[in-house]
């Protein structure tokens, strides 16, 4: 038995309460290693005059990637505290294992001996909105979606999309716009909207914000925005706004101040000055995001700013009844200014989404005390990896997802928000060469994985273009222009996210096959006893692939063409066609 590859810890991903009398634990060991592992486990002081007496229940094999399998189970706890320890079983012999180590019987005469999760607070459980499990989102970037009212233009705005996005054209997108628009939205199936800044800024993108307390004049006032939330609402419709609290823009009133009077501004400390005089260019003296020298790094461990970024976070909730916030370079801000927003937020409305904006490792934010979600770009760069770009094959995806999975808790990936473009990336379609049908086996994963979608706009009728600002363009609206099948495909993807349980949030994901010689994959996920599998072949020729399904589950179908399948010898057998994909629904 390969001991060094075995680990546990009883927090975080590896143990930790799924709900007030449940506990999640997990197991890592070497692949392949083990043929069972038990949990022994019981309350800590559920004793008689022969010692401890615990109980013994078998894990599951929950996942395999490439050097390690994760063992999983959900266990009860009555009394909401628990000690326990691991029968690790292979070919060759059976060891126990424990916090002190490892026996070759399992310790009886001590409970110290054992892992320890002290009693389940219900304050400590991870709790993230229970909507956000259901929505499909879209992303809005506001200056290019629509422009309905021309008299709120600024200057040298162009006509509609008469040429291609720069860092500096502007073409007159605002609420009014996306108004006009919302029936479009609620046809597509989208019930959540997230907008990229909407606050008073210089530029097209507005994450140089000049005042957070003001709308940008370009988008409308605060009345139009008001009544652009409560169309939304009274539609379905969530809004989540963009927070740019990492940095500020140039024309920032306390930044302006600095620039002003130097070291005598009463706003020096709101920045990170490394001396003075504060000089901007060419490579400023003062912390920037990124070199950007009109994006001034503010210092949210002083007073004063945290108190007034936290007052901007409650004014758009209680006035305007906002629904989310996307949090900008999330991980460059102070954790402790993370922990202080969080409680502010949940205290103004519990049923605010706070999701951070990280592109690696981010379990340090989603302990229940910071984030309830991040943007899943370790998601985005291995689908892409895997049917764009064709870096890494079924297997190398399967054990990347795998990892992505077994890096949270359960009721973290449930709400983790998946993409696959955003205002920051090229377009999928791009990504793809302009090859639709591995554009459509994309969205086939992103819409039928654990976690909440997000759809940027354009994306559904075949939009392209490059990274910033190339995937930047304007919304076409006039229909000739538009990929109809593509998005007819759409529709019918979301339709069945919304109403296929197994499609959705708080189904079970397994990866039931991964290979690289066909390089096709196949993944099952099942929800209150109803399983589905998706299968996705992103090679040039069809191939045919067969699975055994359960002998009590009697009705098996496909569920994209709506056709009975057969089961013969216990086996479903599925044609999918080069660059395609099936869907198979066993109950």
């Amino acid at each position: 038995m390969f001991k060094e590859a075995i680990y546990h810890r009883p927090k975080n991903n590896y143990a930790y309460a799924y709900s007030k009398d449940s506990l999640h634990i997990r197991l890592r060991t070497k692949k392949n290693d083990l043929v069972q592992v038990d949990l022994i486990y019981a309350d800590p002081y559920n004793w008689d005059d022969t010692g401890w007496l615990f109980e013994q229940k078998a894990m599951r094999l929950e996942a395999s990637d490439q050097l390690f399998d994760y063992w999983m189970i959900d266990v009860t706890v009555p009394y909401r505290r628990l000690r326990y320890g691991f029968k690790l079983s292979n070919e060759e012999e059976i060891i126990y294992y424990t916090e002190k180590g490892f026996y070759d019987k399992a310790p009886t005469d001590d409970t110290a001996y054992y892992f320890c999760f002290p009693f389940i607070n219900p304050i400590d459980i991870f709790q993230a909105p229970e909507w956000v499990k259901h929505t499909v989102w879209y992303q809005i970037f506001p200056e290019r979606f629509a422009n309905g009212d021309s008299s709120i233009n600024p200057i040298n705005t162009l006509p509609w999309g008469s040429t291609k996005a720069t860092p500096t054209n502007f073409f007159g997108g605002d609420f009014a716009g996306i108004l006009q628009h919302i029936d479009y939205l609620v046809d597509l199936g989208i019930n959540g909207i997230y907008f990229t800044p909407i606050f008073k800024a210089a530029s097209n993108h507005k994450y140089d914000t000049i005042d957070y307390m003001e709308i940008d004049p370009q988008f409308g006032d605060k009345d139009t925005f008001r009544k652009l939330v409560n169309a939304c609402h009274e539609k379905g419709i969530k809004v989540m706004l963009d927070a740019v609290f990492n940095h500020s823009g140039y024309y920032f009133e306390p930044f302006q101040d600095v620039l002003r009077h130097q070291e005598k501004s009463a706003y020096k400390d709101w920045f990170h000055i490394r001396e003075f005089p504060v000089t901007p260019g060419p490579k400023p003296n003062y912390d920037t995001f990124a070199f950007v020298d009109y994006m001034p790094k503010l210092n949210t461990e002083n007073p004063e700013v945290k108190d007034y970024f936290l007052k901007v976070a409650r004014y758009w909730i209680e006035e305007f009844n906002i629904d989310g916030w996307r949090l900008d370079v999330a991980n460059e801000v102070d954790h402790q200014f993370w922990r202080d927003f969080r409680r502010e937020i949940k205290a103004t409305n519990p049923g605010v989404y706070i999701l951070g904006e990280i592109w690696h490792d981010s379990m340090p934010w989603l302990q229940g005390d910071q984030f309830d979600a991040v943007m899943n770009y370790p998601f985005t760069i291995a689908a892409l990896d895997y049917i764009a770009k064709q870096k890494i094959n079924a297997q190398e995806f399967a054990n990347q997802l795998t990892e992505v999975l077994c890096s949270y808790p359960n009721n973290v990936n449930e709400v983790t928000f998946n993409l696959l473009g955003s205002h920051d990336t090229a377009r999928v379609l791009t990504v793809c060469q302009d090859d639709k049908e591995k554009a459509k086996l994309l969205y086939f994963l992103l819409l039928s994985s654990k976690g909440t979608p997000c759809i940027y706009y354009g994306e559904e009728i075949g939009m392209s273009g490059e990274n910033d600002p190339g995937c930047r363009d304007c919304m076409i609206w006039e229909e000739e222009k538009q990929d109809v099948d593509f998005k007819a495909f759409m529709k019918k993807m979301i339709h069945l996210r919304k109403t296929e349980a197994a499609f959705g949030s708080e189904a079970s994901l397994e990866v039931v096959e991964a290979t690289i010689e066909s390089n096709h994959l196949i993944y099952a996920r099942e929800h209150n006893n109803e399983r589905i599998y998706f299968m996705v072949n992103p090679s040039k020729q069809p191939i045919s692939v067969s699975f055994p399904v359960r002998a009590d589950r009697k009705q098996v179908k496909d569920v994209w063409n709506k056709q009975k399948i057969a089961v013969i010898d216990g086996n479903v057998k599925v044609d999918i066609p080069a660059v395609g994909f099936g869907v198979v629904k066993v109950d």
